[in-house]
């Protein structure tokens, strides 16, 4: 099985931020987070962890520009549908609060991955909420973003609390502690997925 990895929106290059809005207000104490610093942080932490557990990955925007939508579905596509899953990390805005994790349309092979994904958010994250939606009887929301429509292969993107909520911001998506977190349960949904799903 090999991980396809999506760290949407671009980094930070010589102290400017490559992507347009994608990011928190700037709190009293002057902090801000930008959610493609944010993205990149957790991805390289997953890449971390899976080289160590020898599970292949490919780190499919390494670069630090923002590289396109479509630019990523079909660099992911080269690879196929077989033996190897998208995921896609985001961090949330728009005033909520919890995190996500989202599917295409339909019932397919990427509603199994989104629910080993959620179990294990709710495991690393027991007082966290996770916004669910089971009318089609599993946790996934599904939606028709673009890597999700377009990929080969089965696809997830997570949203990882909302970068515009302080309490969230501050004490999960801009502290070591809460990213490592964050890396934990995808990696430790990774192994699971490899396990039972394929």
């Amino acid at each position: 099985m090999i991980v396809l990895l999506d760290n949407r929106h671009g980094g930070i290059i010589n102290g400017t931020y490559q992507t347009p809005g994608k990011r928190s207000p700037i709190w009293n104490d002057g902090s801000q987070l930008f959610e493609g610093e944010f993205n990149r942080a957790i991805v390289n932490g997953i890449i971390e962890e899976l080289t160590k557990l020898r599970i292949p990955y490919d780190n499919i925007a390494a670069e630090y520009r923002d590289v396109t939508l479509q630019t990523r579905v079909r660099r992911a596509n080269k690879y196929g549908s077989r033996n190897c899953f998208y995921l896609s990390v985001h961090s949330n805005a728009g005033g909520g609060h919890g995190s996500e994790i989202f599917t295409s349309m339909r019932n397919t092979k990427s509603d199994r991955i989104a629910t080993v994904f959620g179990e294990e958010f709710k495991r690393e994250f027991p007082n966290r909420r996770l916004r669910t939606d089971f009318s089609d009887g599993d946790l996934d929301k599904e939606k028709n973003f673009y890597v999700l429509k377009h990929t080969r292969m089965p696809a997830i993107l997570t949203e990882n609390f909302f970068m515009d909520n302080e309490e969230e911001c501050k004490s999960i998506l801009m502290t070591r502690e809460g990213r490592l977190k964050v890396i934990r349960y995808h990696v430790d949904a990774i192994k699971r997925v490899k396990q039972e799903l394929f």
